[in-house]
């Protein structure tokens, strides 16, 4: 299985997306702050995830969340992760 995931920074609120072959390895590699692009933004959770059969769909799968329209598709998708924080 491959992931697409969304993590939260707890520093500045914004997200990060990105895919990889094990979620929980590499969700704590970003808490440990070893990975480059997002060591400076920690705390993070998070905040969604899918599951591919390929890396080829996982990776296009990320493509379309980092876009305008993924970011508005995920923004209705977790609508109540919104209205519970507030």
């Amino acid at each position: 299985m491959h992931y697409t995931y969304v993590i939260e920074s707890g520093k500045d609120g914004r997200w990060y997306t990105g895919v990889t072959s094990d979620l929980k390895a590499r969700l704590q590699s970003h808490l440990k702050g070893q990975v480059r692009s997002t060591h400076y933004r920690r705390p993070f959770r998070l905040v969604y995830y899918e599951a591919c059969l390929s890396e080829a769909d996982a990776r296009r799968r990320e493509r379309y969340l980092k876009s305008g329209r993924g970011k508005r598709y995920l923004k209705q998708r977790l609508a109540s992760f919104f209205s519970d924080r507030g």
